[in-house]
C-alpha cells in the first residue's frame, strides 16, 4: 500500500491493475475523509490527537457531535485501508491516545521519500559528489505532482506542512541546480532558470544561479540584467537592496573573474565541503575552481589542474583547485596571446615569462588564456597560485602545502631526485597578483621542472631570464568591434571579437558607437565592460545616452562604477602603491594635454631639467601610471582624469597656478617657434590650454595660445575665439582683439551669418588700423572682400583687394598674403578667366610651399586641376563650381557656398 500526498491524494494497494495498467485508486472521495487521512499522512509513525484532527476538520467552529463524527470518518479509513491492503490495511491505522496513528513503511508515502532522497542529496552536495547529488534530487523533486494534498482543504497542521514542504522543494531545486552547474551544464540549465526567475521573482539565489548559467554561456550584458531586474524587484517592493552574494557575483562578472566560469567547484552550501574537480578524461568539462560557483564564497587561495587531480567515484575527487576556465567574454588581444603563448612554449625549465600592465587592462584573463592554449607543452599540469593574500611577501597561508603535494620538485630548494627517479614534471606555474620580486625568487630552485608565468602590475626586477609582455588599452581595431560586450554575446577567442553579434545588436549599438564609447573608456577593458554593465543595468539608456554621459571628463569616472565595481578606485590602488614623489608628478602631468609629450613638456609642468623630467617619467612608467613607447609619453584616459582629480583635491591652488602657467609658456613658445599650421590633435591640446590659461587669468599666454591656433577651428571654435577676444580686452591688446575678431568674422561668414561677419570684419579693421597693425589691417580687408565676392560686388572686392595685396607683400606676412592671393583668384576666375586665375593659384601654390602647410598647398593643387578641366553645363566662368576655400564649395562665383 501507496500513498501520495505531493498533490492529489492517492491511494495504491496490492490489487492488480486494471486494464489499462495502472493501479487503481483507493483515495477517499469523500473532502472529510481526505482531510483526516491527509493529517494522519503527515503525522506518519506518529499519535495524531484527536483535537489537531477536530481543529483540521472545522478550524472556525466544530460542531457538538465533532468526536463522534471523527470516529465515523476514522471507521471509513479503515474499511478504505482494508480495501487497498486487505492483508494489514485495516491494522495499519489504529487508535492510540490522545488520538490515533497511521503505521507506514519509510518509501510508502512520496513525501517520505521525497525527504530521504533531498537529505541525501544535500550530504552528497556537501561532499562535493555533484553527480550523485543532481542525481539524488532530480528523483526527489521527481515525485512531485502538484502542491500538497492540492484536492484537500488545509486546516492548520495540513497548512503548516504544505509551506515546510513547498520550501524544501524550492532548496532540492536549488540545490539540484547548483549541483548541475558544478558537472558544467550551464546550458542546459538556462531556459529552466529563465521560468524559476520569473516564478520567483524574489529569490535571489535562482538569480544568482542564471546569472552564472548566462555568464557562463558568454552572455555577460544578459547576467549583468538580471541583476537589475532582480534589485528592481527588491527595492520596489521590499524597500531593501540585494544580499551581499549577489552584488558580489555582479561585481565578478563585470570584473570578467575567470573562476567564476570554472564547473566542478567548491560546494556553495552552508558547511561546504572541499574543492572538487574533474580530468579532461572523466569528465569532459574545466576541472574545478578556486572560488563558488554559487557566487557566495571567498576567492581560494590555489587552484590547478594536472598531476595533483585523482579520479575518484563518479569521476571526482576533493582536488585543491584548479587552473581557472578561460574568460568566455574574452575578447581580442590576438597580438598580445600569440607573443605570450610562444614565450611560453620556449621558455625553458624554471623560466619565468610576465605578463604587466595597469589596472583593469586583462591580465590575469590574457594569462589564464594563454595557460589554456599551451596545455599541450606541460603534460604534467598546469597550477595557479593567487599572491595577493600574501600581502606582497612570500606566499599566502597554506600555498606552500599545495606546491609539495603537486609539485615533486617542490620539496624545497636544491633536493635532487634519488637515483633512477624520473626528471621534474613539466608544469605551467601561473602567479597571479605578483607584488614584489621576494614573493616568486624562493620559490624558483624548488621549482626545477616549472615555468612560471606572472601576473603582476610591475614587473619584478631582478629575476633571471625574465620575459614579459605589457599589456595597454585595447588597440582602436579591435575597439571598433566590441558590440559582443554589449550585447552578452562577446568572443571567447582571438579573431572572434564578438562573433555575429552585430547583426542582433540593440537599436544604436553599431560598432561606432561602441568604438566612441570604449575610446571614452580609454579603451581599457574594465572599464568598457563597466560601461555595458551600466547599458545592461539601464534599459531605459541608450547606447547615445551612455556615450553623452562618458563625454563629460568630470563625471565620467562617476559613470564607470556600478555595484562593487569602481574603476576610479582600482586606478586609485596603483596611485597610492607610489611614493609620494611620483604622485605628486602624475598630478601634475594631467596640466599637459591630452595626448603624447615628451621629456621637454614634462619639465615644464614638473618645473625640472629635462634629463630629471625624463628620469621622473621612467619612473612613473614602471608604475604604469604613464605609458612609454617609441613616439613619446601619454597619460591613459583614464589615469589621467584621476590625476585631474587628485590634483584639485591635493595640491594648493597657487602651485596648480603656477604650473599652469609654466606649462602654457613652454607649449605657446613651441608654437611661436614653428608658426605653421598645426595637427588636428596639437591644436586641441592648444585649445585646452587657452581656456587653462584664461581661467587661471593668464590673459597674454591665452592670447598667444589662440593665436598659435593659425586659422584651425574646433568645434566650439566660436566660444574659444570669443574667449581670445575678451583675454585681449582684459590686457589692452588691440592688435590681438582685432585678430579675435578677425577670426570670429570668418566663423560667422562660414555660418552665412553675413551682417555679424561684416560687423567683426568692420570692426577689426578699425582696431588694427588704431594699434598701427598694417598686416592685421589687410587681413581684415580680405574678410570684407570675400563678402563683396559673394555679394558680386566684384568692383569693391577689387578695391579692397589691392590695397591688401601690397602690404601683405612684406616680409614675414606669408599667411595673409596666401589668403588674399586665394581671393584675387576667385575673383579673376569670376571676371578674367582662367588663365588670370592660374596666376593668382600658382601663387598660392608657392605661399603654401613656403609655409609648409599641406592642407593649403593641396587645395591650390586642386584648383590649378580644376581649372583644366572643360566648364560643366555652358561656356562661360559663373558655370563653374568653385572650391573657394579647402573643403568649400560655391555654386557659381556669384552664388552662396554650399
Amino acid at each position: 500500500m501507496r500513498f501520495g500526498i505531493l498533490g492529489p491524494l492517492e491511494v495504491t494497494g496490492a490489487a492488480a491493475p486494471t486494464d489499462g495498467g495502472r493501479e487503481p485508486s483507493y483515495a477517499p472521495q469523500a473532502a472529510k475523509l481526505r482531510v483526516v487521512l491527509g493529517t494522519l499522512l503527515i503525522r506518519a509513525n506518529e499519535v495524531v490527537s484527536v483535537e489537531s484532527l477536530i481543529d483540521e476538520l472545522w478550524p472556525d467552529a466544530p460542531p457538538r457531535t465533532a468526536t463522534t463524527t471523527l470516529q465515523v470518518y476514522v471507521s471509513h479509513l479503515r474499511k478504505t485501508l482494508q480495501s487497498a491492503d486487505p492483508e494489514g490495511g485495516r491494522e495499519a491505522l489504529v487508535t492510540r491516545r490522545p488520538g490515533y496513528l497511521l503505521r507506514v513503511g519509510a518509501d510508502a508515502v512520496d513525501a517520505l521519500a521525497f525527504e530521504d532522497l533531498s537529505r541525501r542529496g544535500h550530504q552528497a552536495l556537501q561532499a562535493s559528489d555533484f553527480a550523485a547529488a543532481a542525481d539524488l534530487q532530480r528523483r526527489a523533486l521527481a515525485l512531485w505532482r502538484g502542491p500538497l494534498l492540492s484536492d484537500t482543504p488545509h486546516g492548520p497542521v495540513l497548512e503548516g506542512a504544505a509551506v515546510r514542504l513547498a520550501e524544501a522543494r524550492t532548496t532540492a531545486l536549488d540545490e539540484r541546480i547548483r549541483a548541475e552547474l558544478h558537472l558544467g551544464l550551464h546550458r542546459e540549465l538556462v531556459a529552466e532558470l529563465q521560468e524559476l526567475v520569473a516564478e520567483h521573482r524574489m529569490h535571489e539565489e535562482f538569480h544568482t544561479h542564471l546569472m552564472v548559467a548566462l555568464y557562463r554561456c558568454g552572455r555577460q550584458a544578459e547576467a549583468l540584467r538580471v541583476f537589475t531586474a532582480l534589485r528592481q524587484t527588491l527595492v520596489e517592493e521590499l524597500g531593501i537592496e540585494p544580499g551581499p552574494a549577489s552584488t558580489r557575483l555582479q561585481r565578478r562578472i563585470l570584473e570578467g573573474d575567470p573562476a567564476l566560469t570554472r564547473a566542478g567547484g567548491r560546494a556553495a552550501g552552508p558547511g561546504a565541503g572541499t574543492t572538487a574537480g574533474t580530468t579532461a578524461a572523466t569528465a569532459g568539462t574545466p576541472a574545478g575552481t578556486g572560488r563558488t560557483p554559487g557566487h557566495d564564497g571567498p576567492p581560494a587561495t590555489v587552484a590547478g589542474t594536472g598531476a595533483g587531480a585523482r579520479t575518484g567515484a563518479a569521476g571526482w575527487s576533493a582536488a585543491p583547485g584548479a587552473l581557472p576556465a578561460a574568460d568566455p567574454c574574452f575578447t581580442g588581444r590576438a597580438e598580445e596571446l600569440n607573443r605570450l603563448e610562444r614565450m611560453v612554449r620556449s621558455a625553458p625549465a624554471g623560466g619565468c615569462v610576465a605578463v604587466t600592465g595597469m589596472p583593469g587592462a586583462g591580465k590575469t584573463a590574457l594569462a589564464v588564456e594563454a595557460a589554456h592554449r599551451v596545455a599541450d607543452a606541460f603534460p604534467d599540469g598546469r597550477l595557479y597560485l593567487d599572491l595577493r593574500d600574501g600581502a606582497g611577501h612570500g606566499l599566502p597561508p597554506g600555498a606552500q602545502s599545495v606546491l609539495e603535494r603537486l609539485l615533486p620538485a617542490s620539496a624545497g630548494p636544491g633536493a635532487a631526485p634519488a637515483d633512477g627517479a624520473p626528471q621534474a614534471p613539466r608544469v605551467l606555474l601561473v602567479l597571479d597578483g605578483v607584488g614584489s620580486e621576494a614573493q616568486v625568487r624562493p620559490l624558483l630552485p624548488a621549482l626545477r621542472g616549472a615555468v612560471v608565468l606572472l601576473v603582476a602590475r610591475r614587473v619584478p626586477a631582478g629575476l633571471p631570464g625574465l620575459r614579459s609582455v605589457l599589456l595597454g588599452p585595447w588597440r582602436p581595431d579591435e575597439a571598433q568591434r566590441l558590440v559582443g560586450l554589449f550585447t552578452g554575446r562577446a568572443g571567447t577567442r582571438p579573431g572572434a571579437l564578438g562573433g555575429t553579434a552585430a547583426l542582433d545588436a540593440g537599436p544604436g549599438l553599431g560598432p561606432d558607437t561602441v568604438a566612441e564609447i570604449a575610446e571614452l573608456c580609454g579603451r581599457l577593458p574594465l572599464a568598457v565592460r563597466t560601461a555595458a554593465a551600466q547599458l545592461a543595468a539601464r534599459p531605459h539608456w541608450t547606447a547615445a545616452v551612455l556615450a553623452d554621459r562618458l563625454r563629460d571628463e568630470g563625471g565620467r569616472l562617476d559613470v564607470l562604477r556600478t555595484g562593487d565595481v569602481d574603476v576610479r578606485a582600482r586606478l586609485l590602488d596603483a596611485y597610492g602603491a607610489c611614493p609620494e614623489p611620483q604622485r605628486r608628478a602624475f598630478r601634475l602631468l594631467s596640466l599637459l594635454p591630452p595626448g603624447r609629450f615628451g621629456a621637454r613638456q614634462a619639465a615644464a609642468a614638473l618645473d625640472l631639467t629635462e634629463a630629471r623630467a625624463s628620469a621622473a617619467l621612467e619612473s612613473l612608467a614602471d608604475e604604469r601610471l604613464v605609458a612609454v613607447d617609441r613616439d613619446g609619453c601619454h597619460l591613459p584616459e583614464l589615469l589621467r582624469l584621476l590625476a585631474v582629480e587628485r590634483l584639485a583635491l591635493e595640491d594648493p591652488p597657487e602651485v596648480v597656478r603656477a604650473a599652469a602657467e609654466r606649462v602654457c609658456r613652454a607649449y605657446a613658445a613651441a608654437a611661436a617657434a614653428d608658426p605653421g599650421r598645426v595637427s588636428d590633435s596639437g591644436a586641441r591640446g592648444l585649445v585646452r590650454l587657452a581656456r587653462t590659461a584664461y581661467g587661471a587669468g593668464l590673459w597674454a599666454l591665452a592670447v598667444r595660445l589662440t593665436d598659435a591656433l593659425a586659422g584651425w577651428v574646433p568645434d566650439d571654435g566660436e566660444a574659444v575665439y570669443a574667449l581670445g577676444l575678451d583675454a585681449a580686452r582684459r590686457c589692452a591688446d588691440r592688435s590681438a582683439q582685432a585678430r579675435m575678431r578677425r577670426s570670429l568674422g570668418e566663423l560667422a561668414w562660414q555660418y552665412r551669418r553675413v551682417e555679424q561677419a561684416h560687423e567683426l570684419f568692420s570692426g577689426a579693421l578699425e582696431l588694427a588700423r588704431e594699434a598701427g597693425d598694417e598686416e592685421e589691417a589687410a587681413r581684415a580687408q580680405v574678410g570684407l572682400a570675400e563678402l563683396c565676392l559673394d555679394a558680386g560686388e566684384s568692383a569693391a572686392a577689387a578695391a579692397l583687394l589691392e590695397p591688401a595685396l601690397a602690404a601683405l607683400s612684406a616680409p614675414g606676412r606669408a599667411r595673409g598674403r596666401y589668403e588674399a592671393s586665394r581671393a584675387r583668384a576667385l575673383l579673376a576666375l569670376a571676371h578674367e578667366g582662367p588663365e588670370s586665375a592660374r596666376a593668382w593659384f600658382g601663387e598660392c601654390l608657392e605661399l603654401a610651399g613656403a609655409l609648409r602647410d599641406q592642407r593649403l598647398e593641396v587645395y591650390a593643387l586642386r584648383s590649378l586641376r580644376a581649372l583644366s578641366l572643360p566648364p560643366e553645363g555652358g561656356s562661360g566662368p559663373a558655370s563653374r563650381a568653385v572650391e573657394i576655400r579647402p573643403g568649400l564649395w560655391r555654386i557659381h562665383p556669384a552664388g552662396v557656398p554650399t
